[in-house]
């Protein structure tokens, strides 16, 4: 029996074409809840920028951000997993050199370092995101803990930095940026840090996810399962492949596993 149920947010629960949770994955999520299940977000984004849960805020018990940076159930954190100072300032030096902008996260707040138009393009207006605090002082960012840093970037160009970071993994939802995290910080861990809190058994979870950051989710749950929109990576490691995003993909499975 299924108990609790992990949500990535942008290309599963929230479409990258209207912006909005579909109305049957809100229907699903609520009747999965009236069951006694308890829902939880898994995304890439600090929670300070998620801005597209309206419709189900109310129903959700928890959430992984920053890629399995920070976890909390309800209001109590769970796990804080930051990266090194060195490593941050390693990749501060490459956004200087290489002039890219870079999203430095802190444990409370963040700041878009060095932004550029691409800011604008791909954050405000691809992903609908604009609390982005390019106004805030890198340097008091850098007195809290850095959960993640994502930096805009080409795989070529990830592939130059990342030997360089000895403590650092990194991952993609977006192929206009890389997320990285600390070593231990993922969505599976995450994932594994919730349950162990809430005694729930692995084998009673159930994760979907579209992205190459929801790789290690989607294998350790108990039941993973794929957007049809997803890559073609994380399909091959899926239990099961459900519809898209924008073609009632939550709704079907959860209908198929759950209800």
């Amino acid at each position: 029996m299924i108990k609790a149920i992990f949500f990535d947010i942008d290309g599963t629960l929230v479409s990258f074409n209207t912006h909005r949770i579909p109305q049957s994955a809100v229907n699903a999520i609520s009747m999965a809840k009236e069951k006694g299940i308890k829902i939880y977000i898994s995304t890439g984004r600090p929670f300070s920028l998620i801005n597209n849960l309206d419709e189900i805020k109310h129903m959700i018990d928890g959430y992984i951000t920053a890629n399995g940076a920070l976890c909390f159930s309800g209001d109590k954190v769970i796990s804080c997993t930051p990266i090194s100072k060195e490593d941050v300032l390693t990749v501060l030096r490459f956004s200087d050199d290489m002039k890219f902008p870079c999203m430095v996260v802190g444990e409370k707040d963040l700041t878009m370092y060095n932004s550029d138009d691409r800011t604008d393009r791909i954050f405000r207006q691809m992903l609908n995101v604009h609390n982005l605090r390019e106004d805030n002082n890198v340097e008091l960012i850098l007195q809290q803990r850095i959960l993640q840093l994502t930096p805009v970037i080409s795989v070529a160009e990830e592939e130059q930095i990342m030997p360089r970071l000895a403590g650092c993994v990194s991952s993609r939802w977006c192929p206009d940026f890389a997320d990285i995290t600390a070593t231990n910080a993922n969505k599976g861990n995450g994932l594994l840090e919730v349950i162990s809190h809430e005694g729930i058994n692995i084998n009673e979870t159930m994760a979907f996810g579209d992205g190459g950051n929801d790789l290690s989710i989607i294998e350790k749950a108990g039941l993973g399962v794929a957007m049809g929109n997803a890559n073609q990576v994380l399909k091959e490691v899926a239990d099961y492949v459900t519809s898209s995003v924008d073609e009632d993909g939550v709704y079907n499975a959860i209908k198929s596993f759950v209800l």
